[in-house]
């Protein structure tokens, strides 16, 4: 078992900065109503929440560890869910075709950025829970 690179595992938190911090900015600078901004902000919350919770749903299915299926559904739905209420938002919304394509573009780099993160932290203690059992193997 390895441990990511050093490289991925920053690359994945600028991924994941850039993009919320990109989307945060054009909130805040955005010409909008306060609940118009409330509504982005929660879909990008519940966006990296849910494709995390789904990320781990899916490697704990892959390393046989038992899930739900209802958690594994919902964890599917959820995410599906946070896209399309972007993407819906985003149509109705009375903003430039350019803002609509720099949110979505900030949503979909902070997602990755947030998902790229998870699993560099879980397997960077997976290397090191082997690691620290090939020791007390050996002696």
């Amino acid at each position: 078992m390895k441990k990511p690179s050093n490289a991925f595992i920053a690359a994945s938190w600028v991924a994941l900065f850039t993009g919320a911090i990109s989307y945060f900015i054009g909130l805040w600078n955005a010409q909008m109503q306060l609940n118009e901004k409330g509504y982005y902000f929660t879909v990008l919350m519940f966006g990296l929440y849910s494709a995390v919770s789904l990320q781990k749903a899916v490697r704990d299915q892959l390393e046989e560890i038992p899930v739900t299926t209802i958690y594994y559904g919902i964890s599917w739905f959820s995410t599906i869910l946070s896209i399309l209420l972007l993407v819906i938002g985003l149509w109705n919304a009375t903003i430039l075709y350019s803002e609509k394509g720099f949110y979505g573009m900030s949503f979909t780099l902070a997602l990755f950025g947030a998902v790229s993160v998870q699993k560099n932290i879980r397997d960077s203690r997976s290397a090191e829970n082997f690691s620290e059992k090939k020791i007390q193997e050996q002696e």
